[in-house]
């Protein structure tokens, strides 16, 4: 998944927000109750965030780099 293609209402959720929705997600995919319709849809949603976790965390790694370039040229 591309990042052009997260949306807005993603982009701003924090790190803690979305790790306690797929928290959610995974807790209802492990429900006995669950539909397999539903259980595709939170599958999907399920990746979705994940993809979203992957992205701020390679922009903290850019970042964390940036910052150890900055103090080393010191």
């Amino acid at each position: 998944m591309k990042n052009e293609n997260i949306p807005a209402k993603d982009k701003s959720k924090s790190l803690k927000e979305a790790r306690d929705e797929i928290n959610d997600i995974l807790n209802k995919l492990e429900s006995k109750d669950t539909d397999l319709s539903a259980s595709m849809e939170d599958y999907k949603r399920l990746i979705h965030l994940n993809n979203y976790i992957d992205k701020l965390f390679k922009k903290k790694i850019r970042e964390i780099s940036e910052i150890k370039k900055e103090i080393k040229e010191k």
